[in-house]
């Protein structure tokens, strides 16, 4: 039987197959070369289920797989109503998804929902060119150094 993770850490965008893939892969092997993968669980899904069952979009596996990140073995998933309760922390790739998940989630659980650390907004890449799925992963590394840190901190 493994043990439960010490945190727990989801990541949304719109479809899960782009933003909140690529942050869950980067932060995965940030935390990986910390010695600390096995202590958090990291996952990741839309606000809407559009594209459940699909790995990430061709071009982000793409763009992370250059810089070291693997993306592969992800499937999109829609956002579920316990996901709220069941993860520590849930992290809003953008304003509007932040705005849904705080519409979704009661009261009591809402200290749980944040952008990435430095309140960094990932635009979304889908329709544009190489260049956003470059800036993307850009704001996203920054965003998941500062996301390890507080991780560290809450682990120790």
């Amino acid at each position: 039987m493994l043990a439960k993770p010490a945190l727990s850490i989801l990541f949304i965008c719109t479809g899960n197959i782009c933003r909140s893939p690529t942050a869950e892969g980067v932060l995965r092997h940030r935390l990986a070369s910390m010695g600390l993968a096995d202590r958090v669980l990291i996952d990741s899904a839309g606000v809407q289920g559009w594209h459940a069952g699909e790995a990430p979009d061709d071009r982000s596996q793409d763009h992370a797989r250059r810089r070291g990140y693997e993306l592969c073995d992800q499937r999109a998933r829609a956002l579920r109503p316990d996901d709220v309760e069941r993860f520590d922390l849930l992290v809003a790739m953008d304003r509007g998804h932040l705005k849904e998940l705080l519409k979704r989630c009661p009261a009591a659980l809402r200290h749980k929902i944040s952008l990435l650390p430095g309140e960094i907004e990932i635009p979304d890449p889908y329709y544009g060119g190489p260049d956003g799925f470059q800036h993307v992963l850009d704001l996203i590394e920054q965003g998941c150094r500062g996301l390890a840190q507080i991780a560290a901190a809450r682990l120790r």
